[in-house]
């Protein structure tokens, strides 16, 4: 499937400003300012200013929440993103609510206890995000994550992400507009016990279309390597 931008002249615009430089921007950034998120149940928020939260929304990490604090923006991180920034990009720390810096353990242990599959879907995240996709929630199309080209306002999301049940997500997928991806982390039996355990995780890709019998005469040619007919 090609890459459906939302507007003549966008692609041209994202190719003019990648992904990978606003992250590093955003990573620069966050370094500088020594920025400190506060630890807020299955969250983090980070108290931003105008560039601050310029860069988060540019580089899609986050969102902005409203607060009865009109003098401040916050802007509120999921769990595997939050942990991206301090784990993987090394430009975060994290404030429990004892007022103590957590550390990457800490924050590890913290984040599984409020969700049991955190280290597969933080590895899902990791594995997505540093190819330099943009990868949002997909709660609202049935699947656990979508992943965008670029950002979701230049152009929709190319794949529907999913690491568990794949069946009764293909059907609304093709209806979409969107390939599914599933992705199968293999732990290589490694106990999740701290986050050193991810460089031992192994990831597989295979992308999976619904089976048309139109395309399946004998003057069709068969499906591509790497992808799974259903």
């Amino acid at each position: 499937m090609m890459p459906r931008w939302k507007g003549k002249g966008l692609q041209a615009k994202a190719n003019a400003d990648p992904m990978s430089k606003i992250v590093s921007q955003l990573q620069s950034s966050l370094i500088q300012f020594e920025t400190r998120g506060l630890l807020s149940s299955c969250s983090v928020l980070v108290e931003v200013d105008a560039e601050l939260a310029d860069l988060l929304n540019r580089s899609c990490f986050g969102r902005p929440r409203i607060t009865a604090q009109e003098d401040k923006q916050w802007f509120q991180l999921d769990m595997e993103e939050a942990f991206y920034l301090c784990f993987s990009l090394k430009c975060l720390k994290v404030i429990g609510e004892d007022g103590s810096i957590k550390s990457n353990e800490e924050l590890w242990d913290y984040f599984k206890s409020k969700k049991l599959v955190f280290p597969v879907s933080y590895k899902v995240y990791s594995h997505l995000r540093h190819k330099n996709w943009v990868v949002r929630s997909g709660l609202q199309y049935g699947v656990d994550f979508v992943a965008y080209r670029h950002h979701p306002a230049l152009v929709h999301s190319e794949y529907a992400v999913v690491w568990s049940d794949v069946h009764c997500t293909v059907r609304l997928c093709g209806s979409v507009a969107k390939t599914l991806l599933t992705v199968i982390v293999n732990s290589n039996n490694q106990v999740a016990n701290s986050p050193s355990c991810l460089e031992h995780y192994t990831v597989e890709e295979r992308t999976i279309t619904r089976w048309n019998p139109e395309r399946s005469r004998e003057d069709q040619t068969g499906p591509k390597n790497g992808t799974k007919k259903v």
